[in-house]
Order: structure tokens, then C-alpha cells, then sequence
């Protein structure tokens, strides 16, 4: 395919649209965390508790889960599991959760979990990475349900997730416990059948699914975490499993009381640094960026032109979420792996997310192409509004334009403090932006 070549048509249209001066800003959370030096405590005694750790019975076989997102001390949680489970002489091993990513391949999977550090020599337990499942039975939902075969053949599981608000829907639970095991735990096959009606259902079908596994498979608990507005872990609580579900969404309601958000809360451009699945399953979270795939979810900032600057080496070129961005780079363009981001398409039904965008050759030629494009805009660079931020996980420091910056110093944005002037953004010769955040 060939794109855009720099200096051609489209870099002259371009070449004398002015950016804005940029300024630094910091924006402030509450910031609940849990240390890494806590963590291990905190697993211990949460499994520690009844009915938690008689569940726990020597020799048992047990499966502990593991997904595909950046979660926070994801190593260090896993193993607090493990460690446990051996303490009680169980004999746990690791079970890749994460429904098609890993291009739906059993070694791309491993290869995930190994970018995590989430490795047999790390752990210090076996890792059994399969794509086989087993039907479990059919969900009140009309879905049939299927599971991990290594897992369902241990003697208990251990849901061990992240609890958070989805990208693409909202529900009575979203990402979390629940999701794992419908969607994580059944693999691509699972995952497909989850997302076969379109998300318009997914609402109903995954806790309709993850109750199938709740009286099918041998669930013993879950031990999601919780993130603060820093991407640091603040929570892990066990779950026990008769009442999974109406606990998941009472500490999802925590969840979204802990999420960051781009206090700005509007913009004409947003320029997001990097994306990739470590950050979202969508590249970039829409409940900051407000890039949604489908209309069953809401939120995030309201803006106008989104370019996306680079794809994370964590995504494996597994680049979902393009198609949220009117433009990205080659560079991210050229990192794209389609045989590890079309699997996630083909299972879960929603194309807007793998389509291809505009494509630039250079960071700079990115960020005047969102400029030049907007609509109903003062596109004077004293005057056009653009946000900078270096991932969606990542928003404690931000980059605004000089339009926000006195507004910023009269304090009209509660919590969000300048740290330094406006100034211009460099660039070197080849287009590429060297500002830091």
C-alpha cells in the first residue's frame, strides 16, 4: 500500500499551517494506592479470610488467570497468587485469559504474558497457554458458553482480573471478573460468541455467560484490582462466588469513581502520544479520549480531531483503535501487524476500530492535519484548543495549547495547575516531535 510520501501534495497543503504554543499542565486526583511493597500483604490477606482460603486444599490443581492488558503491578499480583496457592500446597498454574488477542494464537498469548513479566521462571509455576475449550451449557441470554480447557480441568480457578469501566458499553458490570471468564477464559471462541449479537447485547450476555461459569467450572473466588486515577493499583479485594456478580458492580461504581479524566473536559484537537493494547483494548480509552467505537457508551473528553502519534513495542502490532483517530503516522502506520489486530475484529464484530485513518508521514504534518481540518474553528494558534497527553493511562501530566493557559492560571479549571509557559513545539528535521510531556 502506498501512503502519502513527505514533501508530496499533502505536506504542501500543510507545510504553513501554524501549531499552537504549548504549555505543561499537572491535574490532580484523589490517589488511594496501594504500594508494591503493600501488595503481597494485601493478596495474602485477602485470600487469607473465609471462605477464601479452605477453598484452598492441598494438592488441588490451580488455575490463576492472567490477561492481555497493562494492568499495574500485574507480575507482583500474580505472583502474591501463586505464592499463596503454593503456601496452602496447592499446585498452581497460569491460564492466558484474553479471548483472541495474541493474534488467537496459543504462543502469541505466552508471548503477551511474557511482555508483563509474566513468565514460568518469574512466576515460579507452570504457564498452559491452549486455544482448546470445552462447552460448558448455554446461557439465559440465548449464548453458548464455552471455557478454557486447561482451566476447566483444574480442580479450582482463581479469576484473577482488573475491574474497570468498559470502552464500548455500559452495564450492570462491564471489565472485570465477569468478563474474564466469558470472554478471557473462553478464549476465541468464547470471546466471538460474547460479542456475536454486537455490543448492543453485551450488556446482557456477559454476567447471563459468566453465571454459566459460575455453575459449570470450578470458579473459587476472584481477586480483581482496581486502579486510582494514576494507573496505580488502590484495591484488591477476593469475591466470593455466590454473589460475583452484585459484588463486581457494587466496586465498579468504585471504579468510576477512581478514573482520571481530561479536566479541560472539550477540545478542537487531541493528540495522543502513543496507544496500545497495554493502555486499552482499544489503543486509547474513550472514557479519557472520547474516541468511541459504538454508540452503547458515552463520555471522555469532547473533541472535535484526534491524531495518534505511535503504537506501543507492548501491543505486538496489534494495533486496535486506529479507526477512533482521523489520522495517525506512518510510523504507527508501519508497526501494524495485521494477522495480531484483525483476530480481535473478526471476534468481536465492531470494524470502526481496525480501519485504516488518514496517514501522515511525520508527527508535525499529524497535528496540522487535525488543525487545517476542523470545522467551525479559530484555527489561530493563539486560539484553537489542543490537548496532548502521552497515553490514556498516563494523564497526570498533560500538554494544552496557549488558548487554555489563562484560564488554567485564574484557577477556572478546579485541580488542574500550569507548570510552566507556552511555548513551541520542536520538532527535528524529519517531522518528528521531541517535546516531552
Amino acid at each position: 500500500m502506498r501512503i502519502t510520501t513527505r514533501g508530496g501534495v499533502v505536506s504542501q497543503l500543510l507545510e504553513n499551517v501554524p501549531l499552537p504554543r504549548m504549555f505543561r499542565a499537572r491535574q490532580t486526583f484523589p490517589r488511594p494506592v496501594l504500594t508494591p511493597e503493600e501488595i503481597p500483604g494485601v493478596v495474602r490477606a485477602e485470600m487469607s479470610r473465609e471462605p477464601f482460603v479452605s477453598k484452598l486444599q492441598p494438592g488441588m490443581t490451580i488455575a490463576i488467570t492472567a490477561g492481555s492488558r497493562g494492568i499495574a503491578n500485574v507480575a507482583l499480583i500474580t505472583r502474591s497468587i501463586v505464592e499463596f496457592c503454593k503456601e496452602r500446597g496447592t499446585r498452581p498454574f497460569i491460564v492466558p485469559a484474553m479471548g483472541s488477542h495474541g493474534g488467537a494464537t496459543a504462543e502469541g498469548q505466552r508471548e503477551i504474558l511474557a511482555g508483563y513479566g509474566i513468565t514460568e521462571e518469574a512466576m515460579g509455576c507452570e504457564i498452559r497457554s491452549s486455544m482448546e475449550t470445552v462447552y460448558l451449557g448455554m446461557s439465559q441470554s440465548g449464548r453458548p458458553v464455552y471455557m478454557d480447557k486447561n482451566a476447566y480441568e483444574a480442580d479450582g480457578i482463581i479469576v484473577s482480573c482488573r475491574l474497570k469501566p468498559h470502552n464500548a458499553f455500559r452495564g450492570k458490570v462491564e471489565s472485570g471478573p465477569c468478563k474474564m471468564m466469558a470472554v478471557g477464559l473462553g478464549k476465541q471462541k468464547g470471546a466471538e460468541n460474547v460479542h456475536a449479537d454486537g455490543m448492543g447485547k453485551i450488556a446482557e450476555h456477559i454476567p447471563s455467560m459468566a453465571q454459566v461459569f459460575l455453575e459449570k467450572a470450578p470458579i473459587l473466588f476472584a481477586i480483581p484490582s482496581i486502579e486510582n486515577a494514576y494507573d496505580e493499583t488502590c484495591k484488591i479485594v477476593a469475591i466470593d462466588t455466590p454473589h460475583l456478580i452484585e459484588e463486581e458492580a457494587e466496586w465498579l461504581k468504585f471504579a468510576f469513581a477512581n478514573m482520571p479524566s481530561l479536566l479541560v473536559k472539550e477540545a478542537d484537537v487531541l493528540v495522543v502520544d502513543e496507544i496500545g493494547k497495554n493502555y486499552s483494548g482499544t489503543g486509547v480509552d474513550p472514557n479519557i479520549a472520547g474516541t468511541f467505537s459504538t454508540e452503547y457508551a458515552h463520555g471522555g473528553l469532547k473533541v472535535q480531531r484526534t491524531c495518534f502519534l505511535d503504537l506501543s513495542e507492548a501491543s505486538h502490532g496489534n494495533a486496535l483503535g486506529i479507526g477512533l483517530a482521523n489520522c495517525i503516522t506512518a510510523r504507527l502506520f508501519n508497526k501494524i501487524d495485521m494477522d495480531a489486530m484483525y483476530p480481535n475484529i473478526v471476534t468481536n464484530t465492531v470494524f470502526k476500530s481496525g480501519m485504516i485513518p488518514f496517514v501522515v508521514p511525520t508527527d508535525k504534518e499529524a497535528i496540522q492535519l487535525c488543525i487545517r481540518t476542523t470545522n467551525g474553528v479559530d484555527r489561530d494558534p493563539a486560539k484553537v484548543r489542543v490537548v496532548r497527553i502521552p497515553n490514556t493511562s498516563h494523564i497526570g501530566t498533560v500538554m494544552l495549547s496557549e488558548s487554555y493557559y489563562e484560564a488554567v492560571r485564574a484557577g477556572k479549571y478546579p485541580h488542574l495547575e500550569a507548570l510552566d509557559e507556552p511555548a513551541p513545539l520542536a520538532f527535528d528535521d524529519n517531522g518528528t516531535l521531541l517535546t516531552k510531556i
